[in-house]
């Protein structure tokens, strides 16, 4: 949440004693007893110190500039610590390989972690423990299936283990990658009768008779750990009504923000008693997302959550209004400063309200509780129980019960509607408990292995879910795939698909031309048949296929506050096509370096900084470069600017900036197998000609005249090569196919 008040400390995560996060198995690691089973203490990986009043000091200042993020309580380090290169392997009288690894974040309250690299087969097992003999797991495969980062929810102490356990039928299948170590520096307890979280006492638990009424949208709420930063968010209800878990929260939350792959966002945390306040274990927890959108005029995030909430945490999905209506009373159920879940309810007025350059409602005065920092993203439901818009910030606390703004949800509507359908203004929510399901009903739920950008290829293999959302057997459907529109493939799956379960189906190669790109899958004909709900029958995604592409790196030399730089890269009509930031704060600064893969095309660079003084030179000498793949510059800047500073680049296939080049080089026939005729554009020129790959490599080179040249190439890989014409110190580029 954004405001004008000094952030308070983080102490929700840590005073039960039985702790398990994300969808966890039971079981006990083998390290709990360790010295009684003869294993060697686990190697420890110590961790810088932090500062944490200058850390403190920073949360203070951005407060008090309305500056944007979630409610900060931890510093990220980053790390690469693997099975292979940290901790140590110990084998087990029965065959298990047991790898632990301790870690140690000096006067930490917590630490929590985030893996890029997460993999774990069949009967292999991960725990988290501290030394107060608290355990995190067992994860397993299952704890996020169909992909592989993870993150934890934060554990009490600055010692923490890590322990995998392999089995001898899986030796040497595991990966894990700690990719970062988050050091909790929020204190515990810090206001004495508060003895976890940090919310003002004005704040009513949701188990209180304030919170009678809302029930079912109680359970829609989740607790979004980002790392070292919290925020709240709500599952949100689509026309299907099919449990698709679409999540809505601040794109102040989530902008920036790349390592969604490993926020937890954490369910049905919350008090079993009214007054006083009483902690509950943090066992109702996922892993991951999937970012759809992030709208600042509405300050709107909508996420896909990477699994769908399991019916024992019994999950509701909030219905909405996008009539733009003002409410008569509204209510907001969160997690302010990252306590445990409180309720709040205001009698109006609401009125229309701008906070910066977003579309609010405004709630003038909170009757019951009030809102703080880790309240943003929370959803305000209007008195018929539907979704008007989501916290983005105000002045609001127990000593200032007034003023907050939400993001306007039928401003938003209009971004989202291609995820949560066209049903009607308004939308009751939908709870998974008194669902009867249809006859017969094949959804497709997800589509993966497609990553949002194809460097140096023209095709991807995706891979869809099929659910069986039905009350019968599925023996037969037909899978579709469209490419923009068009349809480009059909297959028929046979099989026997019992009702709630799913299946994964890998299908051929899509090819694409070179730009951004619409894949759409469906299902149809099940069983021969009509389906019964057409609604869930289909999912879609966006993918920039750059083909030829180059690679390229950015290379960010920060200054002292790497917490306020952030870049994108974007074509010409506005997509995003990398990003990166914030970064963390050092005392003498340092470089990040990021690959991207660009297109043969325009784009503008541009980087961010939060507080307008530049990345130069009061703080440390930052600036920033764009380098191909050998090393030379395509763009740079020298980091002294404001807010921001943009750049124009234009690409060639080679990594070279383009010049203006003289037109017409023509080849043909174009494609072919091999033999090709080389046309110049001016009968008197001359010049050299030279041969490419979609790695920017010269494979052949040679002297051009005014006469057509044969080039000869049958030896070639199928594939896209660029031929480049160099004459008068100008550039003519031309694209070749070679098929067999």
């Amino acid at each position: 949440m954004i405001r004008s008040t000094t952030l308070v400390s983080f102490a929700a995560f840590f005073l039960s004693t039985t702790l398990s996060a994300q969808i966890a198995f039971g079981g006990q690691p083998y390290g709990d007893k360790a010295e009684k089973r003869g294993m060697p203490p686990a190697v420890a990986v110590h961790l810088p110190s932090v500062d944490v009043a200058t850390l403190l000091q920073e949360d203070a200042a951005r407060a008090a500039q309305g500056l944007k993020g979630p409610f900060r309580f931890g510093f990220t380090h980053p790390t690469d610590l693997t099975l292979a290169n940290s901790g140590s392997w110990f084998t087990m009288p029965n065959g298990d390989r047991v790898w632990r690894l301790q870690l140690h974040c000096p006067e930490a309250f917590s630490i929590n972690l985030q893996f890029s690299n997460y993999v774990i087969p069949e009967g292999a097992r991960m725990f988290l423990y501290n030394e107060a003999g608290m355990v995190r797991g067992s994860f397993t495969a299952q704890s996020n299936p169909g992909h592989t980062a993870f993150g934890t929810a934060p554990l009490e102490g600055d010692h923490i283990t890590v322990e995998y356990i392999e089995p001898p039928a899986v030796a040497g299948q595991g990966q894990l990658t700690i990719s970062s170590v988050i050091h909790g520096y929020r204190l515990l307890g810090k206001s004495g009768d508060r003895s976890f979280g940090d919310s003002g006492p004005c704040n009513v638990n949701t188990i209180c008779p304030e919170g009678d009424d809302w029930r079912p949208e109680i359970r829609s709420v989740a607790h979004l750990i980002l790392g070292g930063g919290v925020c709240t968010g709500t599952l949100i209800n689509n026309c299907a009504n099919d449990s698709t878990p679409y999540f809505l929260t601040a794109n102040h939350c989530t902008e920036g923000n790349t390592s969604n792959a490993s926020w937890v966002f954490v369910f049905n945390w919350e008090s079993p008693a009214c007054d006083p306040t009483e902690n509950a274990p943090m066992d109702h927890s996922i892993t991951g997302c999937e970012k759809l959108l992030e709208y600042p005029p509405t300050d709107a995030s909508l996420l896909l959550l990477n699994s769908t909430p399991p019916a024992d945490f019994q999950p509701y999905y909030s219905g909405w209004d996008k009539t733009g209506t003002a409410p008569d009373s509204v209510t907001c159920i969160h997690h302010p400063a990252g306590d445990i879940k409180k309720i709040s309810s205001s009698h109006g007025p609401i009125i229309e309200g701008m906070m910066g350059s977003a579309d609010c409602w405004q709630v003038t005065a909170w009757h019951s509780g009030t809102t703080e920092p880790g309240s943003s993203g929370s959803a305000l439901w209007n008195q018929d129980h539907r979704i008007i818009g989501q916290l983005f910030g105000g002045q609001a606390s127990c000593s200032n019960n007034i003023n907050d703004y939400y993001g306007r949800f039928n401003l938003t509507y209009p971004q989202i509607e291609q995820w949560l359908g066209a049903c009607g203004d308004t939308l009751d929510g939908f709870d998974p408990d008194l669902f009867v399901p249809l006859p017969l009903d094949a959804a497709i739920t997800s589509i993966a292995q497609v990553p949002a950008v194809v460097c140096n290829s023209d095709s991807v293999m995706p891979r869809v879910t099929l659910k069986n959302n039905g009350e019968g057997t599925i023996t037969y459907v037909n899978i579709n795939w469209f490419v923009d529109g068009a349809l480009m493939g059909t297959i028929p799956w046979f099989g026997a698909l019992q009702p709630v379960q799913t299946v994964n189906i890998d299908l051929p190669a899509i090819h694409m031309a070179s730009g951004l790109r619409q894949i759409h899958v469906s299902a149809s004909n099940p069983n021969a048949a009509t389906d019964t709900n057409p609604l869930n029958d289909e999912d879609s995604l966006q993918v920039m296929v750059n083909s030829p592409g180059i690679n390229a790196v950015v290379k960010m030399n920060l200054d002292r506050f790497g917490t306020e730089t952030t870049w994108m890269i974007q074509t010409q009509q506005g997509y995003v096509v990398a990003n990166g930031g914030p970064y963390n704060n050092s005392a003498n600064g340092y470089t990040v370096n990021v690959p991207v893969c660009l297109a043969h095309e325009c784009y503008t660079f541009t980087v961010m900084d939060a507080v307008g003084d530049g990345m130069c030179c009061t703080y440390g000498l930052g600036n920033y470069l764009l380098v191909d793949v050998l090393g030379d510059t395509l763009l740079q800047g020298s980091g002294s600017f404001t807010w921001s500073d943009s750049q124009e680049l234009c690409t060639n296939w080679t990594g070279i900036p383009e010049k203006p080049g003289a037109g017409g080089l023509h080849v043909v026939p174009n494609p072919n197998n091999g033999r090709f005729t080389l046309y110049l554009p001016d009968a008197a020129a001359t010049g050299q000609v030279s041969l490419h790959d979609a790695l920017g490599r010269m494979l052949w080179t040679g002297s051009a005249t005014g006469t057509p040249m044969d080039l000869s190439v049958e030896g070639l890989a199928e594939g896209c090569y660029l031929l480049i014409l160099e004459s008068d110190g100008q550039r003519n580029m031309q694209r070749i196919v070679v098929q067999h």
